[in-house]
């Protein structure tokens, strides 16, 4: 029967690219999400939903049936109120029937889609599964200890994202595997945080809000990124501050930026956003554009990043073009 599914449904397997798992307390959502053309050649997102309930089996209402998922036996039911199977098991089948459900999907789909656990914080139930990634929520207050976060960290799933509200990420190690998220966004960071995260973090893409940031701090990640010292896997960052004339005039007639003549069109830098655990269900898939005349290009692979800082806002935006072929996007 699996092969038979593979088989019959081989395009749409080929347009899944993640799996998510989304809830807390004692229910939690399985989406399953594809892509499909309309007829406007717009993506469209459509999904399969698969509900688990944490509970009591209640048989006078609900006629429930077993299904063998991965050699365990889960009972399943069908609910009146919306068109999805519910998957419901006893609190101390809590790991088990997760650890199945997730194996089954493992099986059928393979390495090839992503598989997202969202919580909305660390001290929800996280289950370890292979193949797992996790985005987190993350709100301190003043009664959690630097340690219990470390611990966190470093006991977690992958980390796909972090959102996190807090001024004192200098007492985080700069070792833990917080810098090693694929993507972060930081409210409120304060000097010097701003500029020992911006030595640390090894991901992908970050975001830090209503921040406060020097012009040497912005011109020092610069010139590490473009010696190749480091952010090497860095595609975008942006930073949202206090930022006026005396900013934007040192990051951009800085001596190693470069310049796109005023009469000529540069290209736009956008990506998919990681912070976005689910297409189907966010307004912003991608990252902020960034359309500007500077960039500066690393020394180790002559890749080009976009460079703008306008407003309230820095951003940078790493090409996977060199300069050569960088330029011939300019119109």
């Amino acid at each position: 029967m699996k092969k038979f599914i593979k088989s019959s449904q081989t395009t749409r397997f080929q347009s899944i690219s993640r799996i998510t798992y989304s809830g807390f307390a004692n229910k939690w959502y399985v989406w399953i999400s594809y892509k499909s053309k309309n007829m406007y050649t717009m993506e469209e997102y459509e999904g399969t939903e698969l509900i688990m309930t944490m509970s009591d089996l209640d048989y006078e209402n609900y006629a429930y049936f077993q299904l063998n998922v991965s050699g365990k036996k889960i009972d399943f039911r069908v609910p009146d109120e919306y068109p999805f199977p519910e998957a419901c098991f006893h609190p101390s089948h809590k790991e088990s029937t997760f650890a199945s459900i997730h194996n089954h999907l493992l099986d059928l789909f393979g390495d090839t889609v992503e598989y997202i656990w969202i919580t909305p914080g660390y001290k929800y139930f996280i289950p370890q599964l292979p193949n797992l990634l996790l985005c987190v929520n993350i709100w301190p207050d003043r009664s959690e200890m630097v340690n219990n976060l470390e611990a966190f960290f470093n006991s977690s799933p992958t980390l796909k994202h972090i959102n996190i509200k807090w001024i004192k990420l200098l007492l985080i190690s700069p070792e833990s595997r917080f810098y090693q998220a694929e993507s972060i966004r930081i409210i409120k960071p304060r000097p010097p945080t701003v500029n020992i995260f911006l030595r640390n973090f090894k991901g992908r893409q970050a975001t830090l809000f209503s921040c406060e940031c020097e012009v040497s701090d912005l011109i020092e990640f610069m010139n590490r990124w473009r010696s190749g010292e480091h952010s090497g896997k860095l595609e975008y960052l942006s930073i949202r501050g206090t930022f006026g004339a005396r900013h934007r005039n040192g990051v951009l007639n800085a001596n190693f930026v470069k310049h796109i003549g005023p009469a000529k069109k540069p290209p736009t830098h956008s990506v998919p956003d990681l912070s976005a655990p689910e297409p189907a269900l966010t307004i912003k898939p991608n990252t902020d554009p960034i359309t500007s005349h500077f960039y500066i290009v690393r020394e180790t692979d002559n890749r080009v990043a976009s460079v703008s800082i306008q407003g309230p806002k820095f951003q940078f935006g790493v090409w996977k073009e060199t300069e050569e072929e960088f330029l011939r996007m300019v119109k």
